[in-house]
């Protein structure tokens, strides 16, 4: 059986949006299911620990790997079916995020138009459960096929099965690190709704009389681009907090010392914070600990002014979690994995 090549002392600075030069004792390129299912059998990589890595835009690394990492490069996007509702449309876990989500339009097939730009892998996506501008992924989602990585055994997950909640799926919690997700298939709706109530998408499309998926693919690029640091210019994995949600009882009474805190009332009756707002009224817009910083446009995002070190930013974050704790009373929850 072929494997795919042992590669030693590898660095990591190219396979995480942050930009951290820290290396891998070995790394492995996996292009294909075959070469997921026969790590398994490996003897070169037998008992080592294993990191999955697609774009590496949600991972904190704070410290050089001692096992071999697996760099997901499956690549391929096709059209696998379709019934009067909807496409099926199924892209490699190694294919860009965006560059995917553009096909799906130049194919005539939206849906997937609010989650523009977003950076990473289409195999990330569902772990992450991604979301921006009105929309989950969760919501296109059908299925994913995966190899569990301790017996090279190949399985199929539907959207119940990844239990996907706000950022969140079974794969980032009991699943993790136990599985190499190899393809997604989403389901995209031929009967096409806009979401385009979101304040800046709104904002963005004034003045059109009429829009559709790629106009609205375009504001959101436009948003995205004026509000959030590009991570090849300047290291970041896009926002780094949740935002939290609160009991009703528990708004009230935040609203009552902070009459101005931005929120948007939830179907089931709870309340989400704006994480962003709630960080810069802790005064850590701009401000930073040895190269990591709070961006100074948007206090989400943590970033790395060239010679931050992972360890570096989860200190900045762990400071803004405890400021917010003392001021707020809300717990913030990092949305990046932090090794």
């Amino acid at each position: 059986m072929s494997h795919a090549s042992l590669l030693a002392d590898y660095s990591l600075r190219p396979h995480n949006t942050f930009g951290f030069d820290v290396r891998a004792r070995h790394a492995m390129h996996i292009d294909s299911v075959e070469a997921a299912a026969a790590l398994v059998d490996n003897a070169r990589i037998a008992g080592m620990p294993t990191l999955v890595l697609g774009g590496g835009s949600n991972v904190v690394l704070t410290r050089d790997f001692d096992g071999v990492a697996l760099i997901v490069g499956i690549m391929g996007k096709r059209v696998i079916g379709e019934d009067e509702d909807a496409w099926l449309v199924e892209a490699g876990a190694g294919e860009n995020w965006h560059a995917f989500v553009a096909w799906t339009l130049a194919q005539g097939m939206p849906g997937l138009e609010n989650l523009a730009l977003i950076p990473g892998t289409v195999g990330a996506a569902p772990i992450q459960n991604i979301g921006a501008y009105g929309l989950e992924m969760g919501e296109r989602f059908e299925r994913l096929h995966a190899v569990e990585l301790a017996t090279g055994a190949r399985a199929e997950f539907d959207r119940d099965a990844c239990a996907f909640g706000y950022r969140d799926s079974f794969f980032k919690r009991a699943g993790r690190g136990r599985f190499m997700i190899t393809s997604v298939v989403f389901r995209l709706p031929k009967a096409w709704t806009p979401r385009a109530d979101y304040a800046d998408v709104a904002r963005a499309l004034e003045g059109a009389s009429a829009y559709n998926a790629q106009a609205i693919f375009d504001a959101v690029i436009a948003v995205r681009r004026a509000k959030l640091p590009d991570w090849t210019v300047l290291g970041n994995a896009g926002s780094f907090f949740k935002n939290p949600v609160v009991s009703a009882d528990a708004f009230e009474a935040l609203k009552a010392r902070e009459p101005g805190v931005v929120s948007y009332r939830q179907a089931d009756g709870q309340v989400k914070l704006a994480a962003g707002w709630l960080i810069d009224r802790c005064g850590w817009k701009g401000r930073g600990i040895g190269g990591a910083a709070v961006h100074e446009r948007q206090a989400l995002v943590l970033v790395n002014r060239g010679d931050a070190t992972g360890a570096q930013v989860l200190e900045l974050a762990e400071a803004i979690q405890r400021d917010v704790r003392a001021r707020f009373g809300v717990e913030l929850e990092m949305e990046p994995v932090c090794l």
